[in-house]
């Protein structure tokens, strides 16, 4: 499974799918939104079928029925840095937590918060000139590489850090101005994820 909106990418991997044969179809947000509220809280086996206009799901005694997007998916492999020697793990909640109190004092139309790493430390800060606003925190982390620093948009990092589970995660970089890979620190049996960010440009 893979979506993305520009800004942002995941992709998500799973084995022990079965299908007759290999296929790639585009669904519409709307619809997986649908199957996502219809899902039961237990677990419970769906079965997706499709055409050349439509995706069937059913599960239980319901049968959900939308019509694909006729077009040619992004090729998304072509965006995700494969070398990222700068590696970042720290705690999921920590992290998230203090991305939701520096955004406070982020411009509010990038949402912009700076990381600036060293080997022992994360530094988070953001300003908004326009109302002369500023806030810096710094939390322990262990950190591989060089000296970085990079900025992101928090709205992003924040919604993409409440989805995973993990204690831990780990951001993969490369360059001030190249995506960052956002992924849990451990991955469940038989599944990969991955999540993609883009930088905010920085102003000198």
């Amino acid at each position: 499974f893979v979506a993305t909106d520009a800004h942002k990418l995941v992709r998500y991997k799973r084995t022990g799918a079965r299908s007759e044969s290999s296929a790639s179809l585009i669904v519409p947000k709307k619809a997986l939104n649908l199957l996502k509220t219809g899902l039961p809280d237990d677990e419970v086996n769906v079965s997706v079928s499709f055409n050349n206009s439509n995706a069937f799901f059913s599960f239980d005694n319901v049968n959900l029925i939308c019509r694909l997007i006729d077009a040619k998916y992004p090729d998304y492999n072509a965006v995700i840095p494969v070398d990222n020697p700068n590696k970042l793990v720290l705690g999921r909640r920590d992290f998230q937590n203090s991305l939701k109190r520096i955004a406070i004092y982020a411009n509010k139309t990038t949402n912009q918060v700076i990381l600036s790493l060293t080997e022992a430390s994360l530094t988070i800060s953001a300003q908004d000139l326009d109302f002369s606003n500023e806030a810096t925190e710094q939390l322990s982390c262990n950190y591989e590489g060089d000296p970085m620093t990079i900025g992101f948009n928090a709205k992003f990092l924040i919604e993409m850090l409440g989805v995973l589970e993990s204690d831990d995660v780990v951001l993969e970089l490369s360059s001030p101005n190249r995506a960052g890979i956002l992924l849990p620190s451990e991955q469940e049996e038989g599944e990969n994820l991955l999540m993609l960010v883009m930088p905010v440009m920085m102003s000198n």
